[in-house]
């Protein structure tokens, strides 16, 4: 309804109403019948009254439209407001560490429970590697025998051993880099941008400079955790919305099967966001168990810059401050500006007789092999490339 009663907005709307309910030639053909001019009001009670229940009848289907277009948000609400609030725990820093914790108990839970089922411990093996990268001592008698719980809790605390260690040489390897630059560039440099990458995808990393040089505090594993958390989050979740309404489209047609379009959109719904936070979990913390900088060493980092600072001179004056040696670009609300990169490199991939190194799932390895030679292995998972 469109104004008040009486009100030409209002009578227009009515009039709209009408046209579709009973069609454009059947009220022009009533209104000829009755005599009525152009532009004459109506005033008999009988077209006041058909006018009523037209307006109802539009009401209650409009009603019902917006009624179960709720209903289908409701479900989509309930997902939202978990992944927002795990994404407000990392934007914010609040109960981050423990979300990560939960993170790494839940992936190995889960690698547990879908290779037990299925009785395949080189397959479980494989994972663990893949994922995590580590091999755990969990033995093939162990695996088929043991119940899950007291085996995710192992391979939970081999998995949280390998990381608080990992991240302790990821510090020892950066520190002398944070100090290179702050001895250099301290006086005009409060937060720097550090890429890290896992081999697959690179994440820049924006860190407080003096709190960097403090080990101790755990700047740079928080900025990590926070900066991966929120990337991967964000890039899921939107892969994830658009799945949920190929679905919403999909399921109108279930009631030609005489289910409800809703019952089959939440059932499957819940499925999807579960298969959605468990694939979000594993690639959050493959990527914090392989991070790494992309150099070799010490060496390669100071060259880098020094390389990326000749090549700044060249350019705009808002361009001249290289990432690592200091000027950073401005950071608003908790996420870095979009920079200026370099076109990526693209990987050679390994031909039949290109040379590689690979790990299999008893945790032996085969050094400069032919590709051709392991290339049956790894259709069947039995090995991973690692160089």
């Amino acid at each position: 309804r469109q104004g008040d009663p009486g009100s030409s907005q209002f009578f227009v709307s009515l009039e709209d109403n009408l046209m579709r309910l009973f069609g454009s030639d059947r009220i022009a053909s009533l209104m000829d019948k009755m005599g009525l001019k152009e532009g004459e009001v109506i005033q008999h009670s009988m077209i006041s009254k058909s006018i009523e229940r037209a307006q109802k009848k539009v009401e209650e289907n409009n009603f019902s439209t917006r009624k179960r277009l709720l209903e289908y948000d409701d479900v989509m609400n309930s997902q939202r407001e978990l992944i927002y609030k795990r994404r407000r725990n990392a934007l914010f820093g609040e109960r981050l560490e423990l979300d990560i914790m939960n993170t790494i108990y839940d992936t190995c839970e889960s690698m547990i429970i879908n290779t037990q089922a299925a009785g395949n411990y080189d397959n479980f093996l494989l994972q663990v590697m893949s994922t995590l990268g580590i091999t755990t001592s969990i033995t093939e008698k162990e695996f088929s025998e043991g119940k899950i719980e007291m085996l995710a809790n192992r391979l939970y605390n081999e998995a949280q051993d390998f990381y608080t260690k990992k991240t302790k040489i990821l510090v020892e390897k950066t520190l002398p880099v944070f100090r290179d630059i702050h001895k250099n560039k301290g006086a005009t440099v409060e937060t720097i941008v550090i890429p890290f990458t896992d081999g697959k995808k690179q994440i820049n990393v924006v860190a407080n400079l003096k709190a960097l040089l403090e080990p101790s505090r755990g700047e740079l594993r928080t900025s990590i955790e926070k900066f991966s958390s929120l990337m991967l989050i964000d890039q899921a979740w939107k892969e994830h919305l658009r799945e949920m309404d190929d679905l919403k489209q999909a399921v109108h047609h279930a009631y030609l099967e005489q289910k409800d379009p809703l019952l089959v959109y939440k059932f499957e719904g819940f499925n999807m966001f579960k298969a959605f936070v468990s694939k979000m979990n594993e690639d959050t913390i493959s990527f914090l168990f392989k991070a790494d900088l992309p150099v070799n060493d010490e060496d390669d980092v100071h060259e880098a810059k020094e390389v990326k600072q000749k090549r700044n001179y060249k350019e705009k004056k808002e361009e001249a401050s290289s990432v690592l040696s200091g000027g950073g670009p401005r950071i608003e609300n908790n996420r870095p500006a979009e920079e200026r990169i370099m076109p990526a490199k693209s990987e050679k991939v390994a031909n039949r007789n290109d040379r590689v190194s690979v790990k299999y799932s008893d945790g032996s390895v085969k050094k400069d092999v032919k590709y051709k030679t392991i290339e049956e292995d790894l259709k069947k998972n039995k090995c991973v490339i690692i160089e």
